[in-house]
């Protein structure tokens, strides 16, 4: 991408952005979705999740985000990992467990896994987008 002119790739970056911002609002539309059109908040309580998924990353690895996709003596690292992935299986299971109890119907329940696919997106996109050789994504 050196032959780019600098305005292009600027507006490139920050379609990179909207592109982003678009996919965790979708997943915000269909969390509320689930709630508004069945008259059920019930599946609000994924959203929970949603806050705690990223916390044990933030609080154990820091900024060294390299440590997360090898192998490690860290048992901080491990810690964090371990508890992102219990928070990722809490993520679908609550709102299974909801339909499960009969709290919730087959609608709300695929509007809420819908959203969470949604985030997921999301997150593997801006793993995807924000790569080493780029700095473009420091600020977010």
């Amino acid at each position: 991408m050196a032959d780019i002119p600098r305005h292009l790739r600027a507006c490139l970056d920050m379609g990179k952005i909207a592109f982003l911002a678009i996919l965790v609002s979708g997943g915000i539309v269909l969390q509320i979705l689930a709630c508004a059109l069945y008259n059920n908040w019930w599946p609000m309580l994924s959203v929970i999740m949603y806050v705690l998924l990223p916390m044990p990353l933030l609080f154990f690895a820091g900024s060294d985000s390299t440590s997360l996709f090898n192998e490690s003596d860290n048992s901080w690292i491990n810690a964090a990992k371990f508890l992102t992935g219990a928070s990722a299986v809490g993520s679908i299971a609550i709102p299974s467990i909801l339909k499960h109890a009969g709290l919730i119907g087959w609608g709300a329940l695929a509007f809420d896994l819908s959203s969470y696919f949604v985030f997921i997106v999301a997150i593997l996109s801006y793993i995807c987008i924000g790569d080493d050789s780029d700095n473009y994504y420091s600020y977010i």
